[in-house]
């Protein structure tokens, strides 16, 4: 199972996606566990995503956590929502 965790300025907007990349995992037969935190309470996961609101920050958190990836979630599949195409960012990222 793959921890992941998205990241926004509240952790309110992620939550739409996180629902759609749960969908997309179960369609896969991928275990997940999709959690979505503000910035200030990034945790320890498999990878950790960051909304296109915070990806200004993806210096610090990768500092932050180094031996954890980090990546910014495309814009593109953002805005449209896109859990499939995240998804499968996750599956490329992590080897699976």
């Amino acid at each position: 199972m793959r921890k992941i965790v998205l990241v926004c300025a509240a952790g309110m907007s992620t939550s739409m996606l996180v629902k759609k990349m749960q969908e997309a995992a179960a369609a896969d037969n991928y275990e997940t566990d999709i959690a979505a935190y503000p910035i200030g309470e990034v945790d320890t996961a498999d990878i950790i995503l960051l909304g296109p609101q915070v990806r200004f920050q993806l210096k610090s958190v990768k500092e932050k956590f180094p031996d954890i990836p980090v990546e910014s979630i495309d814009m593109a599949a953002y805005g449209m929502m896109d859990g499939k195409k995240v998804i499968a960012t996750v599956k490329k990222t992590l080897g699976d």
